[in-house]
Protein backbone atom coordinates (compact mmCIF):
# COMPACT_ATOMS: atom_id res chain seq x y z
CA UNK A 1 0.00 0.00 0.00
CA UNK A 2 0.97 3.41 -0.96
CA UNK A 3 1.79 5.59 1.93
CA UNK A 4 -1.28 7.97 1.90
CA UNK A 5 -3.28 6.23 0.07
CA UNK A 6 -6.43 5.04 1.04
CA UNK A 7 -6.53 2.30 -2.68
CA UNK A 8 -10.42 2.33 -2.23
CA UNK A 9 -12.91 5.33 -3.23
CA UNK A 10 -16.82 5.76 -3.89
CA UNK A 11 -19.07 8.39 -4.76
CA UNK A 12 -22.30 9.32 -6.10
CA UNK A 13 -23.50 12.04 -8.45
CA UNK A 14 -27.11 12.69 -9.38
CA UNK A 15 -28.38 12.16 -13.18
CA UNK A 16 -30.89 14.50 -14.63
CA UNK A 17 -34.75 14.75 -16.60
CA UNK A 18 -33.19 16.71 -18.97
CA UNK A 19 -33.07 20.94 -17.84
CA UNK A 20 -35.37 22.80 -16.65
CA UNK A 21 -33.82 25.79 -18.62
CA UNK A 22 -31.28 25.90 -21.62
CA UNK A 23 -30.66 28.57 -24.19
CA UNK A 24 -28.42 31.46 -24.72
CA UNK A 25 -28.95 35.09 -23.25
CA UNK A 26 -26.60 37.75 -24.24
CA UNK A 27 -24.43 35.21 -26.02
CA UNK A 28 -24.42 32.89 -22.96
CA UNK A 29 -25.13 29.99 -23.68
CA UNK A 30 -26.12 27.84 -20.12
CA UNK A 31 -28.49 25.57 -18.49
CA UNK A 32 -30.67 25.57 -15.76
CA UNK A 33 -30.17 21.42 -14.06
CA UNK A 34 -33.22 19.47 -13.01
CA UNK A 35 -31.42 16.72 -11.15
CA UNK A 36 -33.12 13.26 -9.90
CA UNK A 37 -32.60 10.60 -7.32
CA UNK A 38 -31.47 7.97 -10.07
CA UNK A 39 -27.83 8.09 -11.17
CA UNK A 40 -24.21 6.84 -10.84
CA UNK A 41 -22.71 5.23 -7.80
CA UNK A 42 -18.94 4.84 -9.08
CA UNK A 43 -16.06 2.51 -7.09
CA UNK A 44 -12.52 2.65 -7.58
CA UNK A 45 -10.09 0.33 -5.99
CA UNK A 46 -6.43 1.48 -6.97
CA UNK A 47 -3.82 -1.04 -8.39
CA UNK A 48 0.04 -1.33 -9.31
CA UNK A 49 0.47 -0.78 -13.09
CA UNK A 50 -1.14 2.17 -14.69
CA UNK A 51 -3.56 0.73 -16.11
CA UNK A 52 -7.73 1.82 -15.73
CA UNK A 53 -10.05 -1.50 -16.55
CA UNK A 54 -13.52 -1.32 -16.00
CA UNK A 55 -16.85 -1.42 -18.33
CA UNK A 56 -15.79 -1.28 -22.02
CA UNK A 57 -19.47 0.66 -22.66
CA UNK A 58 -18.12 3.15 -19.82
CA UNK A 59 -15.45 4.68 -21.86
CA UNK A 60 -15.73 8.23 -20.30
CA UNK A 61 -15.91 7.27 -16.99
CA UNK A 62 -12.53 5.32 -17.35
CA UNK A 63 -11.07 8.49 -19.04
CA UNK A 64 -12.32 10.71 -16.47
CA UNK A 65 -10.37 8.35 -13.73
CA UNK A 66 -6.96 8.45 -16.28
CA UNK A 67 -7.08 12.27 -16.33
CA UNK A 68 -7.53 12.46 -12.46
CA UNK A 69 -4.70 10.42 -11.92
CA UNK A 70 -2.39 12.02 -14.68
CA UNK A 71 -3.92 15.34 -12.40
CA UNK A 72 -3.15 13.84 -9.48
CA UNK A 73 0.41 12.89 -10.92
CA UNK A 74 0.10 9.17 -9.94
CA UNK A 75 1.84 6.23 -11.37
CA UNK A 76 -0.90 3.82 -9.86
CA UNK A 77 -3.60 2.20 -11.69
CA UNK A 78 -7.65 1.52 -10.52
CA UNK A 79 -10.25 -1.01 -11.19
CA UNK A 80 -13.57 0.67 -11.97
CA UNK A 81 -16.70 -0.22 -10.90
CA UNK A 82 -20.40 1.62 -11.92
CA UNK A 83 -23.57 1.22 -11.11
CA UNK A 84 -26.04 3.71 -12.93
CA UNK A 85 -29.62 2.63 -13.95
CA UNK A 86 -29.76 5.98 -16.30
CA UNK A 87 -29.31 4.83 -20.06
CA UNK A 88 -26.89 7.25 -22.44
CA UNK A 89 -27.75 9.45 -24.87
CA UNK A 90 -30.95 10.57 -23.57
CA UNK A 91 -30.71 13.54 -21.73
CA UNK A 92 -30.78 12.13 -18.48
CA UNK A 93 -27.32 13.13 -17.62
CA UNK A 94 -25.77 9.63 -17.35
CA UNK A 95 -22.29 10.39 -18.74
CA UNK A 96 -22.07 13.82 -16.67
CA UNK A 97 -22.49 11.20 -13.51
CA UNK A 98 -20.58 9.06 -14.18
CA UNK A 99 -17.81 11.00 -15.46
CA UNK A 100 -17.89 13.12 -12.12
CA UNK A 101 -18.85 10.14 -9.89
CA UNK A 102 -15.72 8.79 -11.03
CA UNK A 103 -13.40 11.55 -10.81
CA UNK A 104 -14.30 12.06 -7.43
CA UNK A 105 -13.64 8.25 -6.45
CA UNK A 106 -10.19 8.16 -8.12
CA UNK A 107 -9.52 11.27 -6.02
CA UNK A 108 -11.16 9.33 -2.50
CA UNK A 109 -8.66 6.36 -3.12
CA UNK A 110 -6.16 8.66 -3.28
CA UNK A 111 -6.61 10.15 -0.06
CA UNK A 112 -6.96 14.04 -1.60
CA UNK A 113 -9.90 15.91 -2.82
CA UNK A 114 -10.89 18.18 -6.22
CA UNK A 115 -11.65 21.86 -6.16
CA UNK A 116 -15.04 21.88 -7.91
CA UNK A 117 -12.67 23.81 -10.93
CA UNK A 118 -10.58 20.71 -11.25
CA UNK A 119 -13.66 18.47 -11.45
CA UNK A 120 -14.99 20.91 -14.20
CA UNK A 121 -11.91 21.25 -16.13
CA UNK A 122 -11.74 16.92 -15.66
CA UNK A 123 -14.99 16.62 -16.94
CA UNK A 124 -15.69 19.69 -19.99
CA UNK A 125 -12.38 17.72 -21.47
CA UNK A 126 -14.24 14.62 -21.91
CA UNK A 127 -17.86 16.29 -23.42
CA UNK A 128 -20.20 19.29 -22.33
CA UNK A 129 -21.66 18.80 -18.96
CA UNK A 130 -24.50 18.95 -16.65
CA UNK A 131 -23.69 20.78 -13.62
CA UNK A 132 -25.52 18.27 -10.88
CA UNK A 133 -22.79 17.59 -9.40
CA UNK A 134 -22.99 21.12 -8.35
CA UNK A 135 -25.27 21.62 -4.99
CA UNK A 136 -29.14 22.22 -5.36
CA UNK A 137 -30.11 23.91 -8.49
CA UNK A 138 -27.82 26.00 -10.51
CA UNK A 139 -27.80 27.93 -13.32
CA UNK A 140 -24.62 26.38 -15.59
CA UNK A 141 -22.42 27.33 -18.27
CA UNK A 142 -22.15 23.75 -19.61
CA UNK A 143 -19.87 24.21 -22.49
CA UNK A 144 -17.16 26.09 -20.82
CA UNK A 145 -17.70 26.01 -17.26
CA UNK A 146 -16.79 29.61 -16.70
CA UNK A 147 -20.21 30.86 -14.99
CA UNK A 148 -22.20 28.79 -12.87
CA UNK A 149 -24.54 30.43 -10.04
CA UNK A 150 -26.78 28.50 -6.99
CA UNK A 151 -30.28 29.41 -7.17
CA UNK A 152 -32.09 27.25 -4.54
CA UNK A 153 -33.35 24.02 -3.39
CA UNK A 154 -36.06 22.31 -5.57
CA UNK A 155 -39.74 22.29 -3.44
CA UNK A 156 -40.91 19.23 -3.37
CA UNK A 157 -41.83 18.26 -6.92
CA UNK A 158 -42.29 14.85 -8.85
CA UNK A 159 -40.91 13.48 -12.69
CA UNK A 160 -42.35 11.28 -14.64
CA UNK A 161 -39.73 10.71 -17.49
CA UNK A 162 -40.81 10.10 -21.35
CA UNK A 163 -38.42 8.38 -23.21
CA UNK A 164 -40.05 7.86 -27.09
CA UNK A 165 -36.86 6.05 -27.83
CA UNK A 166 -33.36 6.77 -29.72
CA UNK A 167 -30.32 8.79 -29.22
CA UNK A 168 -28.76 12.40 -29.20
CA UNK A 169 -24.56 12.27 -29.21
CA UNK A 170 -24.67 15.76 -26.85
CA UNK A 171 -20.77 16.27 -29.07
CA UNK A 172 -22.34 16.43 -31.97
CA UNK A 173 -24.90 18.35 -30.99
CA UNK A 174 -22.96 21.02 -29.94
CA UNK A 175 -20.97 21.54 -32.62
CA UNK A 176 -24.00 22.52 -35.24
CA UNK A 177 -23.81 25.37 -37.11
CA UNK A 178 -27.09 26.90 -36.54
CA UNK A 179 -27.04 26.57 -33.12
CA UNK A 180 -26.09 30.41 -32.75
CA UNK A 181 -29.10 31.65 -34.93
CA UNK A 182 -31.27 29.32 -33.39
CA UNK A 183 -30.94 29.87 -29.84
CA UNK A 184 -31.21 33.94 -30.71
CA UNK A 185 -34.39 33.48 -32.12
CA UNK A 186 -35.93 32.16 -29.04
CA UNK A 187 -33.72 34.50 -26.29
CA UNK A 188 -36.56 35.80 -25.29
CA UNK A 189 -38.81 32.93 -24.17
CA UNK A 190 -35.43 31.55 -22.66
CA UNK A 191 -35.55 34.86 -20.91
CA UNK A 192 -39.31 34.62 -19.57
CA UNK A 193 -38.33 30.70 -18.68
CA UNK A 194 -35.50 31.80 -16.56
CA UNK A 195 -37.00 34.58 -14.88
CA UNK A 196 -40.12 31.88 -13.75
CA UNK A 197 -38.22 29.37 -12.94
CA UNK A 198 -35.58 31.41 -10.38
CA UNK A 199 -38.97 33.00 -8.96
CA UNK A 200 -40.26 29.76 -8.61
CA UNK A 201 -37.27 28.61 -6.40
CA UNK A 202 -37.21 31.91 -4.70
CA UNK A 203 -40.64 31.06 -3.48
CA UNK A 204 -41.32 27.42 -3.38
CA UNK A 205 -43.74 27.76 -5.63
CA UNK A 206 -43.75 24.57 -7.72
CA UNK A 207 -46.28 25.81 -10.38
CA UNK A 208 -43.91 29.08 -11.68
CA UNK A 209 -40.85 26.23 -11.80
CA UNK A 210 -42.89 24.02 -13.93
CA UNK A 211 -44.08 26.99 -16.10
CA UNK A 212 -40.89 28.41 -16.85
CA UNK A 213 -40.05 24.68 -17.44
CA UNK A 214 -42.32 24.44 -20.11
CA UNK A 215 -42.02 27.81 -21.95
CA UNK A 216 -38.23 26.67 -22.57
CA UNK A 217 -39.14 23.24 -23.69
CA UNK A 218 -41.64 24.65 -26.07
CA UNK A 219 -39.48 26.91 -27.22
CA UNK A 220 -36.61 24.44 -27.87
CA UNK A 221 -38.86 22.81 -30.45
CA UNK A 222 -37.30 24.42 -33.23
CA UNK A 223 -33.82 23.33 -32.45
CA UNK A 224 -34.42 20.00 -31.17
CA UNK A 225 -38.44 18.86 -32.37
CA UNK A 226 -40.54 16.35 -30.02
CA UNK A 227 -43.07 15.51 -31.82
CA UNK A 228 -45.47 14.10 -28.91
CA UNK A 229 -44.36 17.18 -26.36
CA UNK A 230 -47.54 19.41 -27.20
CA UNK A 231 -50.14 16.15 -26.76
CA UNK A 232 -48.19 14.68 -23.85
CA UNK A 233 -48.52 18.52 -22.03
CA UNK A 234 -52.40 18.57 -23.01
CA UNK A 235 -52.56 15.05 -21.42
CA UNK A 236 -50.46 15.59 -18.28
CA UNK A 237 -52.01 18.92 -17.52
CA UNK A 238 -55.46 17.60 -17.56
CA UNK A 239 -54.68 14.76 -15.20
CA UNK A 240 -53.41 17.44 -12.56
CA UNK A 241 -49.32 17.90 -13.28
CA UNK A 242 -48.18 21.49 -13.45
CA UNK A 243 -46.09 21.30 -16.82
CA UNK A 244 -43.05 19.94 -18.84
CA UNK A 245 -39.65 19.97 -19.49
CA UNK A 246 -37.15 18.63 -21.85
CA UNK A 247 -33.33 17.51 -22.42
CA UNK A 248 -32.64 20.05 -24.94
CA UNK A 249 -29.85 17.83 -26.25
CA UNK A 250 -31.68 14.74 -25.99
CA UNK A 251 -34.50 12.35 -26.41
CA UNK A 252 -37.00 12.36 -23.05
CA UNK A 253 -39.22 14.95 -21.36
CA UNK A 254 -40.47 15.36 -18.46
CA UNK A 255 -43.66 15.15 -16.42
CA UNK A 256 -43.43 17.85 -13.28
CA UNK A 257 -46.14 17.23 -10.82
CA UNK A 258 -47.06 18.17 -7.26
CA UNK A 259 -46.02 14.51 -5.07
CA UNK A 260 -49.75 12.50 -4.80
CA UNK A 261 -51.64 15.45 -7.34
CA UNK A 262 -51.74 13.07 -10.17
CA UNK A 263 -52.14 9.30 -10.91
CA UNK A 264 -49.61 7.84 -12.69
CA UNK A 265 -50.25 4.91 -13.73
CA UNK A 266 -54.01 6.15 -15.34
CA UNK A 267 -51.67 9.46 -16.81
CA UNK A 268 -49.24 6.59 -17.72
CA UNK A 269 -51.89 4.61 -19.38
CA UNK A 270 -53.48 7.64 -21.53
CA UNK A 271 -50.05 8.64 -22.48
CA UNK A 272 -49.58 5.04 -24.05
CA UNK A 273 -52.57 4.39 -25.20
CA UNK A 274 -51.23 7.95 -28.02
CA UNK A 275 -47.65 6.72 -27.99
CA UNK A 276 -47.82 3.29 -27.65
CA UNK A 277 -43.94 3.07 -27.91
CA UNK A 278 -42.73 5.25 -25.06
CA UNK A 279 -41.20 4.06 -21.85
CA UNK A 280 -41.24 5.68 -18.38
CA UNK A 281 -39.03 6.42 -15.48
CA UNK A 282 -40.53 7.59 -11.90
CA UNK A 283 -38.25 10.08 -10.52
CA UNK A 284 -38.30 12.87 -7.88
CA UNK A 285 -36.41 15.99 -8.51
CA UNK A 286 -33.52 16.31 -5.68
CA UNK A 287 -30.88 19.04 -4.87
CA UNK A 288 -26.97 18.30 -6.63
CA UNK A 289 -23.96 17.11 -5.27
CA UNK A 290 -21.18 14.97 -4.61
CA UNK A 291 -21.45 12.14 -2.37
CA UNK A 292 -18.52 10.76 -1.17
CA UNK A 293 -17.90 8.12 1.20
CA UNK A 294 -18.25 10.43 3.94
CA UNK A 295 -20.84 12.80 2.96
CA UNK A 296 -21.20 15.80 0.55
CA UNK A 297 -18.04 17.26 -0.93
CA UNK A 298 -19.54 20.77 -1.46
CA UNK A 299 -21.75 22.83 0.47
CA UNK A 300 -24.15 25.12 -1.11
CA UNK A 301 -21.76 27.85 0.30
CA UNK A 302 -18.40 26.98 -1.57
CA UNK A 303 -20.52 27.36 -4.59
CA UNK A 304 -22.52 30.57 -4.23
CA UNK A 305 -18.60 32.08 -2.84
CA UNK A 306 -17.63 30.54 -6.75
CA UNK A 307 -20.49 31.56 -9.09
CA UNK A 308 -19.09 33.41 -11.92
CA UNK A 309 -15.37 32.38 -11.75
Amino acid sequence: MVRGVIMYGRARVPGACGELVQGMIDGDYFLITCPINLGSEVRVTLQPGGQVTGPEEKGKALQAVRLTLDHLATPLGARVEIYNPLPPGKGLASSTADVVAAAVATAEALGTGLSLEEIIRIALTIEPSDGTFLPGIVRFDHLHGQRWEYLGQPPPLEVLIVDPGGMVDTVLFNRRRDLAALNLAKEEKVRQAVKLVKEGLARGREDLIARGATISALANQDILSKPELETILELATSRGALGVNAAHSGTVMGILYRPGEVDVAALEASIRTVFPYVDFIRATMVGGGVEGRNGPWFMKGQATAMAGN
